[in-house]
């Protein structure tokens, strides 16, 4: 693993005793010019600028057709127990049915995901459609990917979220930032997001894909103020012997924990914002109900490689004032 790259002060010292030789020389000795400064500050600047580089855009590695979708505002308020049976769920416009990861082609049981906001939160309810409703894992932050899961990636520019959630409400999240943030002027240079000490994962791609970015850090023990999650069960959990309809997922992110990753947008958003959000299954049981060695996944989107972790595949979530249904 990497450690994390910070530019403080401490650094930054020799590089100021190097310029004020520099400034010494140039006085004193004419061999020394001022244009001799002015090359080794325009060096030191262009180095920096390129070790550290910011919000460059790497969209065109990524040539997906990424779907669009409207969130309306709720009517009313949201009980987050899983079930989904509020009148403004009903209403809320339904993604299209989730397809594989890497081909695009269609998973073989139905997913999907709708969403509403209010000024308080943004609210994700997933449909799964699963004739075996099992899951294992019931400590928080366990390895959530190794049952069947849906998961929520939230991206702003320079850092993203992921949440995953099994059928039994056990949920994994991570906040990660992109290495290269870890510098003066960052808005995660700050305390809260030093490395040093915290419990990392660190990766610059899944599944043999490398993000052209590189390396970003996983903070495995920051939790989304607020969050809440529930799931509901349509059928008989983890009992194998009979037929199961599917199970539901109902989320709720407060706009407060959204903070991290507005870049300067309004908190809850206004008409027309656009945010990137990644929803994806992912599914450890084949159509004949065989258990798979990779996994299955089903994205909102093709992404075209075998990783979640790519902001620039994430759809366009519009927000709209208009009141769902109406």
């Amino acid at each position: 693993m990497m450690a994390g790259i910070r530019l403080d002060e401490e650094m930054l010292e020799p590089m100021k005793t190097k310029l004020q030789i520099e400034e010494i020389k140039a006085a004193t000795n004419k061999r020394h010019s001022s244009i001799r400064v002015n090359v080794f500050i325009g060096l030191l600047t262009l180095g920096l600028s390129c070790a550290y580089p910011r919000q460059m855009d790497y969209s065109s590695h990524y040539n997906q057709e990424l779907a669009h979708y409207t969130c309306h505002r709720a009517s009313g308020p949201i009980s987050v127990d899983g079930r989904l049976n509020e009148t403004d769920w009903q209403r809320a416009p339904k993604s299209s049915p989730f397809v594989d990861i890497v081909t695009g082609k269609p998973g073989w049981y139905d997913t999907r995901v709708a969403m509403l906001w209010d000024d308080r939160c943004l609210y994700f309810g997933f449909t799964v459609e699963e004739p075996d409703v099992w899951a294992t894992l019931t400590d928080r932050d366990s390895k959530i990917w190794f049952d069947n899961d849906v998961e929520v990636f939230i991206a702003g520019k320079d850092a993203y979220y992921e949440l995953e959630v099994n059928a039994l409400n056990t949920i994994y999240e991570v906040f990660w930032i992109w290495k290269d943030m870890y510098r003066p002027g960052s808005p995660y240079n700050v305390p809260e997001w030093n490395p040093e000490g915290r419990n990392l994962m660190v990766i610059d791609g899944i599944g043999g894909h490398v993000h052209p970015r590189g390396w970003r850090n996983g903070y495995l023990d920051w939790d989304f103020p607020g969050l809440l999650h529930g799931v509901h069960v349509d059928g008989t959990l983890n009992k194998r012997d009979d037929v199961d309809r599917g199970w539901t997922v109902e989320l709720a992110f407060p706009w407060e924990g959204m903070k991290w990753l507005a870049d300067g947008r309004s908190l809850p958003p206004k008409e027309a914002d656009i945010w990137r959000i990644d929803c994806s299954r992912f599914e450890q049981v084949g159509p004949k109900g065989e258990k798979l060695e990779t996994a299955a996944g089903w994205t909102w989107n093709r992404h075209g490689h075998y990783d979640s972790h790519i902001p620039e595949t994430f759809t366009y979530v519009h927000f709209t004032e208009k009141i769902v249904g109406k």
